[in-house]
């Protein structure tokens, strides 16, 4: 049964105007993603541990053996027991982020209050703000290299606010072993995703995708005629009676998601799914949660 015919391509909408929108959103995503970081601050953490620091990390019982110049005289003169003074190490961990702003990610539908490229922005916009105020260096593939200190969220804004949005997926070569990466992207193709990602496999380095749907996409619900256009290539497709797609559809959505799932599953990597009528908040909990069982990992 024939359910509809595919036109000839249609003209993207012009780049450079949707270069310029995309910069002037960005200082609101910003302030945006600080909101969203400020919610959720409570549990992140640096990688520190007992160490070569500066800082006071805990009192601790003197093991004979030890170094004598390690023994805190004052806190031992309280009680009968010797007591060493340990410091705090901090290795400042290197996280790249990524976030997929090719013209699917334009897609808003009337279920959702964002489109899914703002909320991917807004989701690495947070966690470069989290990462940041956790000492931790934080890094964007082919655009800015690895750098620390409270601004960083803003230096990485001010770096996207002049790239090119329709750039193509960055090379990833950069990245080492030991270091995260957190990818952003409605990844439609899973096939693609997979070798693209498959570098880092070799250099050692964790990944934690995160997917952003917009709800329309995983439910299809429309009915009767209906016009679809493909935002990569501007190919149309005019279905007759969209409803019976629907079951097909809905089929190869998910088996492409439980794929790339499976993928990271096998890898040691992290998959996320988080819907634009859901609260970013929800996957940066997730991903916080998935990179800190790495934490004990070498720097």
């Amino acid at each position: 049964m024939r359910i509809g015919e595919v036109t000839t391509p249609v003209a993207l909408q012009d780049a450079l105007v949707r270069g310029r929108t995309g910069a002037s959103l960005l200082p609101d995503l910003l302030v945006e993603a600080r909101r969203v970081a400020s919610n959720i601050t409570a549990g992140w953490h640096g990688r520190r541990r007992r160490g070569i620091g500066e800082n006071f990390w805990q009192f601790r019982p003197y093991v004979e053996g030890e170094a004598v110049s390690r023994i805190d005289w004052r806190r031992s003169a309280r009680d009968d027991h010797v007591y060493i003074r340990d410091r705090e190490w901090e290795a400042a961990h290197t996280v790249w982020l990524w976030a997929d702003r090719s013209p699917s990610m334009l897609y808003r539908s009337r279920q959702a209050e964002v489109s899914k490229e703002e909320r991917a922005l807004v989701l690495v916009l947070a966690l470069a703000e989290l990462l940041a105020r956790s000492g931790e260096r934080i890094a964007w593939p082919g655009l800015m290299g690895p750098v620390s200190g409270r601004d960083a969220a803003e230096r990485l804004t001010g770096h996207l606010i002049h790239a090119d949005a329709g750039a193509p997926r960055p090379d990833m070569s950069a990245i080492r072993q030991f270091n995260d990466a957190v990818i952003v992207s409605d990844f439609l193709d899973a096939g693609e995703t997979m070798r693209w990602l498959t570098p880092l496999t070799r250099a050692g380095a964790r990944a934690h995708l995160i997917e952003v749907a917009d709800p329309a996409e995983e439910s299809f619900p429309y009915t009767g005629r209906t016009e679809f256009r493909d935002p990569e290539t501007g190919e149309k497709l005019t279905a007759g009676r969209a409803e019976v797609m629907a079951e097909d559809y809905r089929r190869l959505y998910l088996a492409r998601r439980e794929e790339l799932m499976a993928w990271c599953r096998k890898l040691g990597w992290s998959y996320t799914v988080n819907h634009t009528d859901r609260p970013a908040s929800e996957a940066l909990v997730r991903v916080q949660m998935a990179m800190a069982e790495g934490m004990d990992s070498p720097p």
